[in-house]
């Protein structure tokens, strides 16, 4: 029996759902917002993975066989930009392979996702928002209409390598000395990261500043823009709060505050699941099915257990049963892609001094392990789309 406080809870989700759904129909009727509706995602779940931007002819062949759909890209400040975004497309696509994000952007100062600079008002803060505007009408240019951003201030943090099944895979526990946040060739320890603490109030202020500048590009670009999650999602690291895209209700306020279809999530399930429902507000699930539609693109990841202490897992291997995301998805005519995510490294470790036939077998056990993880989503993808259609 459903109890009056959860009946209360149920009907305040519905509402602000709706009126979520409301707003969102509401910015593709205006000028501003048409763009995003020129390019709709062909129906159904996508079953994508990360990849290089210059695949040889055997690597095409190997995404094909695996039942690779769509590519998520990385760029370098050498090819970041129209030229070279177009011919990553039409490379992937001589092999009928669609290519949906060309993420992790890079610009004439480096990495144009976790800008301190941006993130926390430092010194060359403008400059590098001009930097990311120009990134986005390179993909629209391209005919890429979707890129991944993220939002931290100092890094994704780590406290070492561990075991899941044998094989070599991120870890995190808080109470290690040795954790440290790193991003982009920067290493960020505690204390403070900055040298100082930084207010809630002022990381708001920044993404707001950042956001009103980036939308009516994207807008004109017909780019849309998925926020990732904090990576992990904790109330403060080094003296700067993650405050936004740590909880469900700073998602909320924040796609209130961009006012865009274009702005939307990149759900990192793995990196949801590492602060658990006590940290985040909801499950991925619950996120799925309160945002619907204003989800871009998901990273499917396991952990072992929410915060303090976690390790990444394989999809099967964690603490949280991933074909309730996948249902979740079908239920609200999800039509973005699904990836793989720091999928732990099969085979035995490699030397920095490893031969040529060494780098091979890696390369090949990487191969397994990218396989492997992309035959399990499809399955869940199959087996969500049967019971839907039953």
């Amino acid at each position: 029996m459903v109890g009056k406080d959860s009946m209360i809870g149920m009907n305040t989700d519905r509402r602000e759902f709706g009126k979520l759904a409301l707003g969102a129909a509401a910015l593709l009727s205006r000028g501003g917002g048409a763009k995003a509706a020129v390019h709709p995602n062909p129906p159904g779940i996508k079953i994508a993975t990360s990849y290089r931007a210059d695949p040889t002819d055997d690597d095409l062949l190997f995404l094909t066989q695996i039942g690779v759909e769509y590519v998520s890209l990385p760029a370098t400040p050498e090819n970041a930009n129209a030229e070279s975004f177009t011919k990553m497309r039409e490379r992937y696509g001589s092999a009928g392979i669609k290519v949906y994000n060309v993420g992790s952007g890079a610009g004439p100062s480096g990495s144009l996702h976790n800008m301190p600079e941006v993130t926390l008002n430092l010194p060359g803060r403008d400059r590098r928002i001009e930097e990311y505007k120009n990134y986005l009408r390179y993909l629209g240019k391209a005919g890429i209409h979707y890129t991944t951003y993220a939002h931290m201030g100092n890094g994704i943090w780590s406290s070492g390598r561990a075991k899941t099944r044998g094989c070599d895979t991120r870890e995190l526990d808080l109470s290690s000395p040795d954790k440290v946040g790193v991003w982009a060739g920067k290493t960020y320890r505690e204390p403070l990261s900055h040298g100082r603490v930084f207010s809630k109030e002022e990381i708001w202020d920044n993404y707001t500043y950042f956001i009103k500048q980036v939308v009516p590009v994207a807008e004109e670009a017909g780019v849309r823009i998925g926020i990732h999650p904090d990576d992990p999602p904790a109330p403060v690291l080094a003296g700067v709060p993650r405050c936004i895209f740590g909880n469900f209700e700073g998602y909320r306020r924040a796609m209130e505050i961009a006012n865009s279809p274009n702005i939307g999530l990149c759900l990192c399930c793995g990196t949801w699941l590492e602060g658990g429902k006590e940290l985040t507000g909801k499950d991925p699930e619950e996120m799925i099915r309160y945002f619907g539609k204003r989800i871009f693109k998901i990273h499917f990841r396991n952990v072992s257990a929410p915060l303090p202490h976690f390790i990444e897992t394989f999809m099967d291997n964690g603490y949280y049963d991933m074909y309730k995301i996948m249902k979740a998805l079908r239920d609200v005519d999800y039509d973005g892609i699904v990836i793989p995510d720091h999928v732990p490294h099969m085979g035995p470790a490699l030397a920095a001094n490893a031969t040529q036939a060494e780098r091979l077998a890696a390369d090949a056990f990487n191969r397994a392990a990218l396989a492997y993880s992309i035959a399990y989503m499809r399955a869940l993808r199959d087996r969500a789309n049967r019971e839907a259609k039953g």
